[in-house]
């Protein structure tokens, strides 16, 4: 939707992902007229291919399900976790308007509904304040008939679910289908719900595509106007006392440039820089590919530049949402990550560096593994790429690689090398290009501490976070030995959600100069701000939470008096 006759508004927003839906709707509930601005033909950025939760603690949803937080245990773990890198202060508004941003929502709109994920944990719920039952919230799903014609200018997912609808919920009993009777009867019900949709002709939409939908809807209530396929090109920002106002912006449609003005404030929230290989290169740790991400082609940092052209300061560009994943072959295209997750704690895998050593806990959470994988990075033990090892037994019990317990990998597969597979590990060892003798000695010393049940190297199995994915039915979920061949082996690299580093911001979502001064009518959320959780990933979330918070947050300071109208 694109109205030409309007060029003012009081609010632009810049992307169509959680962050800059979040913050239009809230512009458009406080009474402001507001627009969004997206570079791509599709709305829903990078949150449209997540898993659409949100970490949200001590909010409406988690109450309900009678879930036992406070403000006084988030704000311990955050501090135990993401600590000084972060302002207190900034930590703390994040923990006080999350919970209001979604009650506003849930009471004012039709759409925003969301349930507790009991039992998926907090990152680290050992620390203090944190939650072994965890704090995310799911959007419910979604009739994709709601959408209309809306559905079609949605961006899909990365991966065909074949009418399948699976939700964050469904997932972890789903990955147990072999072993326990809760993933037999969430697959039947799964499937069962796949045929039913077939023969209605119906479908339903789940995770990030239940999340950016039911956004467009609530916005599609309120009238509120999409430019797709139109690219933030500049600011435009007037010198005053003290330094920069940002009076709108100058973006390209149809081989034009047009001029939007913003009365009471521009908000970016147009994602990270993860495709563009040249932003990578100046910012993020060596080795580094722009096909290692999963956000969409079109987030090549548009917006970061556009606020470092008039002097903005930026923060955390080293960092990403870190996720190992293997590199999938796709016909006539580039590789695709397969985010590893489930793999990563199923009984007799384990992960090997270039000298056929296992580094780290494999199970650990995401992030904390893609720091380990530069940190241990170097020319006689590489970690980049590592090797995801594990025996035909789990091939057999688990769900691996997206196929089913006892379901063949596709021959193609074999073929072009993404996965490899030998009846010896001292071949796998030669397969994969490691000392077969050390191959040797870690999968022996590692199959005496699973059969034992405690991992003393690296202790794997011994977080609440380890165990989510685990199997239930072993005295450790997480360890199994290793002893029926054939063996498989998968190349992991140190791939991501997207970049995590960006325009610095204050407590009010402002962006600031380098000076840190904020830059008038300039706001940042999201990817394309430097986040609220500093180095860490502290739960499930933890990326669309902030990015919907501060966009929120940004639009309840535009619409205050100390952010008055242009005259």
């Amino acid at each position: 939707m694109f109205d030409e006759e309007l060029d003012e508004y009081d609010v632009l927003v810049v992307g169509s992902g959680a962050g800059g839906m979040s913050a239009a709707l809230a512009a458009s509930l406080r009474g402001l007229s507001v627009a969004v601005v997206e570079k791509a033909d599709r709305f829903g950025g990078t949150s449209a291919l997540s898993g659409g939760g949100i970490w949200v603690p001590n909010n409406l949803y988690l109450n309900d399900a009678g879930l036992r937080d406070s403000p006084e245990q988030a704000r311990a773990y955050m501090q135990a976790t993401v600590g000084d890198r972060v302002p207190t202060s900034r930590r703390d508004r994040y923990l006080l308007e999350g919970p209001e941003m979604l009650r506003e929502f849930h009471e004012q709109t039709r759409w925003m509904r969301w349930r507790y994920v009991r039992g998926y944990p907090d990152y680290f719920p050992e620390a203090e304040g944190g939650l072994a039952e965890g704090r995310q919230v799911e959007p419910l799903v979604l009739d994709a008939g709601d959408l209309g014609s809306l559905r079609t200018e949605m961006r899909p997912r990365l991966i065909d679910t074949k009418g399948m609808v699976i939700t964050v919920s469904d997932f972890h009993d789903l990955v147990m289908v072999g072993r326990t009777w809760a993933g037999r009867m969430r697959a039947a019900r799964v499937m069962g719900k796949a045929i039913a949709s077939k023969l209605t002709r119906s479908e339903y939409l789940a995770t990030g595509q239940a999340l950016v939908g039911r956004l467009r809807l609530a916005l599609a209530d309120r009238s509120v106007p999409f430019f797709l396929s139109t690219p933030l090109k500049e600011l435009i920002a007037e010198d005053e006392a003290g330094g920069k106002r940002v009076t709108g912006i100058r973006c390209e449609r149809d081989g034009a440039e047009i001029t939007l003005t913003a009365r009471r404030g521009v908000v970016l929230a147009a994602g990270g820089f993860g495709r563009s290989q040249e932003m990578r290169e100046r910012y993020l740790p060596a080795p580094t590919d722009a096909a290692w991400t999963i956000s969409p082609a079109e987030q090549t940092g548009d917006a970061i530049e556009a606020g470092l052209a008039i002097g903005a300061n930026v923060d955390l560009m080293d960092r990403v949402w870190g996720q190992p994943s293997a590199l999938l072959p796709v016909p006539g295209g580039p590789a695709m990550p397969m985010i590893l997750l489930a793999e990563r704690a199923a009984p007799g895998t384990l992960i090997v560096n270039g000298a056929g050593e296992r580094y780290a806990n494999e199970s650990v959470p995401y992030d904390v593994l893609y720091d380990a994988m530069y940190a241990g990075n170097r020319p006689d033990s590489a970690t980049i790429p590592s090797w995801l090892v594990f025996d035909q037994r789990a091939k057999d019990r688990y769900m691996l690689l997206g196929m089913l317990p006892r379901q063949k990998f596709p021959q193609q597969w074999l073929e072009n090398g993404f996965v490899r597979r030998a009846e010896s590990l001292a071949a796998l060892a030669t397969e994969i290009s490691v000392p077969p003798e050390a191959l040797g000695r870690t999968v022996s010393r590692f199959n005496v501490l699973a059969a034992a049940g405690k991992d003393e190297d690296f202790h794997r199995g011994d977080s609440a976070y380890d165990r989510y994915y685990g199997d239930p039915r072993l005295p450790n979920p997480n360890l199994a030995p290793l002893e029926k061949p054939p063996y498989h082996a998968v190349a992991i690299y140190p791939c991501d959600l997207s970049t995590k580093g960006g325009l610095a911001v204050d407590d009010d979502a402002r962006v600031l100069d380098d000076g840190g001064r904020p830059i008038e009518g300039l706001y940042a959320t999201g990817n394309c701000s430097a986040s609220v959780m500093g180095t860490t990933y502290v739960g499930p979330g933890a990326t669309l939470g902030p990015a919907m918070v501060f966009g929120y947050t940004a639009v309840k300071h535009i619409a205050s008096a100390s952010a008055p109208s242009l005259s």
